[in-house]
């Protein structure tokens, strides 16, 4: 029985199975959830069981465990280690839902939960990729998962994890679908990923809430000088200001820039779906470019004074905001990260004391072309979507990606289903029923091609 036929006998099992898994609400980031994300790891770990993985366990580190599940088919034979996360990210603000985040429904041929995409149903395909090699004898080589639950927290306790037990995750190929393609139709690889620098700041005035009556206009209102802070960082141009910023900025060439524009993309569709009037970014590049070989520095969120019902004419004595660094290739992390801080601290008034927390960071990513796990995943996604897939560069980031190869020594293939349309970290995420199950069919043809390509 080919994985098809599969998945076709067995689609309501496995949608009723995933959403047993969207119930449980694993926000990594938030303490009131802590009991729910070891739930959600106990629930995977029982369905690699049930699919036939051996050694099932969940290993502990000093937040929350790292799903383990293994099948060794024969030592001499390859070793895939597949990754991916069982948290999610936090539903905030839920009224924005049009159904409740944690109460996984199907609605015009989508999943509409937390983690429906990012990353549960992507994972989930694994598992039941699995379960149909197992059933059907076409396990071609050896396994091994490890499915984390810090990865929306910048995986902090990973690192560490890999470490430890690196003979025990000795492999030839990392294989992650934490990833999107261009489109359904248009069947992609990611072969680059953004890295990350995640901070908090605060900005202090007064030692305590004042009234903006007597005291405004006297006394530094901290949001507002926050605001100014923050909108300093940005020139007429979108230029990132941070001295020192784009010292390791990757430039690609006219011809390399050419290639990627060839990736097919919808100026007028991209604005009409985001309901905006027109886009905004760096000066000298397109949308595409802005949003995946070019770093950014984005406001994830501000807050500070009152915003309670009525009225209070409090003059606020701090303010705080989150704010992401999207790095690419060559650009440290580490380093950026106190070129931020340094800068900040530079451009603050003295009517107020400053504050930089780094709350995360992670490195970018480019993967290679001409890798045998290239080759496996552009094979396997031609053989089920009917087309090659087109290498494909990403936004986002997946700061593990980078450990693997700094700590294993291993490449990672990066063979996703999900969309840019998904909703990804907002209301309403959603993924496809036509992309969940493709994914099933997909992924055991990977197992087979990357065996098969490795004798060569």
């Amino acid at each position: 029985m080919d994985s098809l036929t599969y998945v076709n006998q067995n689609k309501q099992r496995f949608l009723d199975e995933l959403f047993g898994w969207l119930l449980i609400p694993s926000v990594s980031a938030d303490p009131k959830f802590n009991e729910d994300v070891f739930e959600a790891a106990e629930y995977v770990k029982k369905k690699f069981e049930e699919a036939g993985a051996e050694n099932c366990e969940l290993i502990p580190t000093d937040g929350f465990p790292v799903v383990y599940a293994e099948k060794i088919v024969d030592p001499s034979k390859p070793t895939i280690l597949m990754y991916g996360h069982y948290d999610v990210q936090p539903a905030d603000p839920y009224e924005l839902w049009e159904t409740p985040p944690f109460e996984p429904v199907v609605r015009n041929e989508n999943i509409y939960a937390r983690g429906s995409c990012d990353d549960k149903g992507q994972v989930y395909m694994h598992v039941k990729a699995f379960e149909y090699m197992m059933k059907n004898d076409a396990l071609p080589c050896n396994v091994k998962f490890i499915i984390e639950g810090e990865e929306e927290i910048g995986s902090k306790h990973l690192d560490d994890f890999l470490r430890k037990h690196k003979d025990k995750l000795k492999a030839d190929v990392v294989l992650v679908s934490d990833t999107s393609m261009i489109a359904n139709d248009c069947p992609s690889v990611t072969i680059g990923l953004r890295g990350l620098s995640y901070m908090e700041v605060e900005v202090v005035a007064a030692n305590r809430d004042l009234h903006s009556g007597t005291y405004g206009g006297a006394v530094a209102n901290p949001i507002q000088v926050l605001a100014r802070m923050i909108s300093s960082m940005k020139d007429e141009n979108n230029h990132i200001t941070i001295p020192g910023f784009y010292d390791d900025v990757v430039e690609y060439s006219k011809e390399q820039r050419d290639e990627m524009a060839k990736r097919p993309f919808n100026l007028d569709a991209y604005k009409k779906e985001l309901g905006i009037e027109d886009v905004e970014g760096e000066a000298g590049y397109s949308s595409l470019e802005r949003a995946t070989i070019r770093p950014t520095l984005e406001c994830n969120g501000m807050w500070g004074g009152y915003i309670g019902a009525g009225a209070k004419t409090v003059l606020p004595s701090k303010a705080n905001a989150k704010i992401s660094l999207r790095l690419v290739a060559n650009q440290s992390s580490a380093k950026m990260s106190v070129l931020f801080q340094k800068h900040f601290e530079k451009i603050a008034p003295k009517s107020v004391k400053v504050k930089v927390s780094v709350l995360s960071g992670g490195e970018g990513v480019i993967t290679p072309m001409n890798s045998t796990a290239y080759e496996a995943a552009s094979m396997a996604m031609e053989k089920t979507f009917g087309k090659k897939p087109i290498p494909s560069m990403e936004g986002g980031s997946i700061p593990v990606v980078a450990a693997f190869e700094k700590i294993l020594g291993l490449k990672t293939a990066l063979m996703g289903f999900g969309l840019d349309t998904d909703a990804l970290h907002s209301p309403n995420e959603h993924f496809g029923l036509f992309n969940y199950y493709k994914g099933i069919e997909t992924i055991p043809y990977f197992f087979q091609y990357f065996t098969e390509l490795s004798k060569k």
